[in-house]
């Protein structure tokens, strides 16, 4: 497995750009990524779920409309490259039917994270449960430790 690029799911930038259980270990493992050289990789539709969470945030009153502009702005200077085309929406269609998935969102993920032959980040405990024993990509964030 490629140690010189992750993809990471949403999760995990909005847990650099919002105060979560889990930014702490986010930052972290962000700056050993930054240090090492690390490429950040993830599908097309992570910029939409960043950006929605950071607007529900707002929406719901859990910050600021000042401090939701803050962090998207933040956001969009984060150096992630975006892994698309139709070989990415085809193996998630795949894996969704493999791994019995309603949907196909969470299997963008992991179809980059197969397709670059690098580790899959997520802070998504539900993902990482669905995948135990099917797929040794998946790392979750609440086992990181520096």
């Amino acid at each position: 497995m490629d140690s010189s690029r992750v993809c990471l799911d949403a999760s995990i930038a909005v847990a650099w750009l919002l105060v979560e259980r889990y930014s702490n270990s986010a930052d972290l493992l962000r700056q050993t990524w930054n240090e090492a050289g690390v490429e950040m990789v993830a599908p097309a539709l992570f910029h939409a779920e960043v950006a929605s969470a950071i607007r529900k945030q707002v929406y719901f009153k859990e910050i600021l409309p000042d401090e939701g502009e803050e962090a998207f702005s933040i956001y969009q200077n984060i150096p992630i490259k975006i892994v698309d085309g139709l070989e990415i929406y085809q193996r998630a269609w795949r894996l969704s039917a493999e791994y019995n998935f309603p949907v196909c969102y969470d299997m963008h993920y992991l179809a980059v994270a197969e397709v670059l032959d690098c580790p899959l980040w997520t802070i998504d405990k539900k993902l990482v449960n669905s995948l135990r024993g099917h797929s040794e990509r998946i790392r979750w964030l609440g086992d990181y430790s520096a």
